[in-house]
């Protein structure tokens, strides 16, 4: 069974329709670079994922979740289903160990020793097990980055999503945020994420899209995407990408 399911999936803004009719299918494990230039319909496509945005028709199931509007079934798509954005948006008045144990001790009822115990797990994950007791304007933006990446994997999710989690950071930090993923790839995370990082895309997803104009323009293995694009249009995105 695929871990995630897209049938024919339209939003609309008002007059203007963002998504028109995506369907795309993501087995357990995988990792999906969402590509395209922006207004293509990539974030909107994963904010309907997570319940952030509705959708006007179509359906979506992800990690066994039929995505609705309903509160209740929203509160339990999202104890599967992480998402990091591109701002970090941590607690400035916590700890770093209380921002990434928030969700889990309201959620779970964790008392402290275990709280304390998964924040030690969660952070030395994302190589940040120094910085337990800091506070988040201690810390650069890819380590604050890093703790938004851990705070989502605190709630033990079975799909993560990540929205252009690197395009605010400099070539260093992106540097070290990619290594994290790369590390959760390789754990099996299935990860869908939104990037304009062709060489991660590359050499790390199972699976690239390419979105043109709210629709899927082409999808497949990446290798065999970048080396041999089946449109103009691909061929186009990447050369401009990669200069």
């Amino acid at each position: 069974m695929p871990i995630v399911q897209v049938d024919n999936l339209h939003k609309r803004f008002g007059s203007l329709e963002v998504l028109k009719g995506i369907s795309l299918t993501v087995e357990r494990g995988s990792v999906v670079a969402l590509l395209g230039r922006s207004g293509s319909g990539k974030s909107t496509l994963l904010r309907c994922l997570n319940g952030l945005e509705t959708f006007d028709s179509g359906s979506a199931e992800v990690a066994g979740h039929k995505v609705t509007a309903q509160p209740a079934a929203l509160r339990e798509l999202r104890k599967d289903v992480g998402i990091v954005f591109q701002s970090f948006n941590l607690f400035p008045h916590l700890s770093v160990a209380d921002n990434v144990t928030l969700a889990p001790r309201l959620v779970h009822r964790l008392d402290k020793a275990s709280a304390a115990a998964l924040a030690e797990e969660m952070l030395a994950r994302v190589g940040l097990s120094d910085k337990l007791h800091a506070r988040p304007d201690q810390l650069s933006g890819g380590q604050q980055q890093r703790v938004a990446i851990a705070r989502s994997l605190a709630m033990k999710p079975k799909v993560m999503l990540f929205d252009e989690v690197t395009s605010a950071l400099d070539p260093e930090l992106t540097a070290e945020v990619l290594v994290v993923m790369e590390r959760l790839a390789a754990d099996g995370m299935t990860m869908l994420l939104v990037t304009h990082e062709m060489g991660f895309a590359r050499g790390v997803a199972t699976q690239s899209v390419f979105m043109l104009d709210g629709r899927i323009h082409e999808a497949g293995p990446p290798a065999e995407m970048f080396a041999h694009p089946g449109t103009r249009e691909f061929q186009q995105f990447i050369g401009q990408s990669l200069k």
